[in-house]
């Protein structure tokens, strides 16, 4: 059934809602329930039904259950690597050499190690919040900037390289499309992906110069001048049972206990690609990948400590589940986040968008028109891979038709689909670059848009200059 204009009702109701309100899991279910009550034909209670059994069928997907279960297995690596000593035994290595001593060198740790990690987007996420949020909280730097830059160094560096699973992903799209070069158009793509290039260009410069603006600068006002790095009224993305965890009395602090494991987690990833692949890491399964990390890091953190005497077994079981057990939040909000995409997808709201857009386009305009299309796809439903599956059988076979460069084409959609990714409330990366940072979810996109609203403007003329230069 064709919803036209309705199916855009239930995302925007969501984001809008929880914005406005920062009641994130009631916004989210609202949304869930305006959609279902819409494909039940009005009926309340009918939609009320479907929206429960919408939010029970998540777990239908192996790939979603597993994305869950490592939100919630993160808490327990938290946990054991503040309780042994390995955090602060970091940080006190990094005051020693005299590394990340300024608010800029904080940052610029954070930033260096999210770039540098590009197997997968959440686990640069993770890694740099581990490693950074005890230097920003004690240099007095707010969640929301450590929030920001972890989420401008993940997505949009991850989908300029075609050796990790986003690649893998879409250079599999491109197949699909009957294209005999799909490695060659896919690398062709990626000076062109102008908002990825640009996001973390202003990430970088926002680094070096601490210069900020909007919400981003009042936040860091209250961080310096009262010390809070979290808002008075804010809800962090981790519970307070995670994050005040502290070292266990008289214990010697060795910043191996918080590397290791994170050292581990970060080998087991392209290993889990390669073993999922059949050793063919292009082909590996992301969210398994991603799981085998971190049950292995929290294997490695786990041991570590009752070998050196520093905790019991029981004591590495009991932390474990505080961990899980403040990681819940998080894990609520993903399982209504995968819930409303999958709402939208019934509804057909990419595919509906992506119709209207396809009556205006122009030969010059192309490329401009596929961004701004698959932005609005990816900040309505959350997902950018699902932006990259809808809006690619669109734009190739419309560039190939138009004669319009393709690649420049491809990258509209994978620089549209990351914007909405980056920015999107109810996206799985924004909301692990919240919890990674500690971060008040609805802070973070506050903070966070106005950065991201530059350089999608910046991309959107970018795209417009390329399609006239390149027609």
């Amino acid at each position: 059934m064709d919803y036209g204009w309705l199916s855009v009702i239930p995302p925007l109701l969501a984001i809008l809602l929880a914005i406005i309100t920062r009641q994130v899991f009631v916004s989210l279910f609202i949304g869930i329930l305006a959609g279902w009550v819409i494909i039940e034909e009005w009926s309340f209670f009918g939609g009320l039904a479907a929206s429960i059994q919408s939010l029970v069928d998540v777990f239908q997907d192996p790939g979603n259950t597993r994305v869950i279960i490592f939100c919630a297995l993160i808490g327990a690596l938290i946990t054991l690597t503040q309780r042994s000593g390995g955090v602060n035994g970091f940080v006190d290595w990094l005051q020693r050499k005299n590394l990340a001593q300024t608010p800029r060198g904080a940052a610029g740790l954070a930033g260096v190690t999210g770039f540098l990690i590009f197997i997968e987007s959440s686990i640069c996420c993770l890694i740099a919040g581990s490693v950074s949020r005890p230097l920003f909280e004690r240099l007095r730097i707010s969640r929301e900037k450590l929030a920001y830059i972890l989420d401008s160094t993940s997505a949009p560096k991850c989908v300029l390289i075609p050796l990790n699973a986003w690649g893998a992903f879409v250079i599999g799209l491109l197949e699909t499309e009957g294209l005999s070069d799909t490695v060659r158009v896919f690398v062709k793509s990626i000076p062109f992906n102008f908002y990825a290039i640009l996001v973390i260009l202003m990430a970088a410069f926002i680094i070096i110069t601490f210069v900020d603006f909007g919400p981003m600068k009042k936040a860091e006002h209250r961080a310096r001048t009262t010390g809070k790095t979290i808002a008075d009224n804010a809800v962090p993305m981790v519970s307070d049972d995670v994050t005040s965890v502290t070292p266990k009395e008289g214990i010697p602090f060795r910043a191996y206990n918080m590397l290791l494991p994170v050292i581990v987690m970060m080998a087991m990833m392209p290993a889990g690609l390669y073993i999922t692949g059949e050793g063919d890491i292009m082909s590996g399964t992301g969210s398994t990948a991603v799981l085998w990390s971190v049950l292995a890091a929290i294997t490695v953190a786990g041991v570590m400590p009752v070998v050196q005497r520093i905790l019991t077994f029981r004591e590495v079981f009991d932390l474990s589940l505080k961990g899980i057990g403040g990681m819940m939040p998080l894990a609520i909000v993903m399982m209504l986040a995968f819930s409303i995409g999958d709402t939208s997808r019934e509804l057909g709201t990419g595919v509906f968008v992506a119709s209207v857009a396809d009556d205006f386009l122009h030969p010059q305009y192309i490329a401009a028109v596929i961004f701004l299309t698959s932005a609005f796809i990816a900040f309505s439903t959350g997902t950018s891979w699902g932006v990259f599956a809808i809006m690619i059988p669109i734009a190739v076979p419309t560039a190939l038709v138009m004669d319009v460069n393709v690649p420049l084409c491809v990258a509209a959609v994978l620089g549209g689909g990351v914007f909405g990714d980056h920015v999107s409330p109810i996206s799985d990366t924004t909301l692990v670059s919240s919890m990674a940072a500690a971060s008040d979810h609805i802070d973070h996109v506050r903070t966070q848009l106005p950065y991201a609203m530059v350089a999608a403007a910046g991309a959107f003329i970018l795209y417009l200059v390329a399609g006239m230069v390149l027609h």
